[in-house]
């Protein structure tokens, strides 16, 4: 099975080797058959420290890392 690619920001880089990525998503809802935004916060294992607050990048899903790390940073998108 393929690993999950996400895209998001960088909204947090307080932890040491840790970001906090928000991703958000549109889909139409069944009933209602409107367009609804969805957000979702992910705990990002950044080994280098070199991503600051604002930077846009794509995560890939990996093995667990901490209690509540379960992806890593794929690359920065400009």
């Amino acid at each position: 099975m393929p690993k999950k690619v996400l895209d998001g920001v960088v909204v947090s880089d307080k932890g040491n080797k840790s970001i906090t990525v928000i991703v958000e998503r549109k889909y139409q809802h069944p009933t209602l058959q409107k367009v609804v935004k969805s957000k979702k916060k992910y705990h990002v294992h950044d080994e280098n420290n070199s991503f600051k607050t604002g930077d846009k990048v794509s995560i890939i899903e990996s093995r667990p890392i901490s209690k509540t790390k379960r992806f890593r940073v794929l690359e920065e998108k400009i």
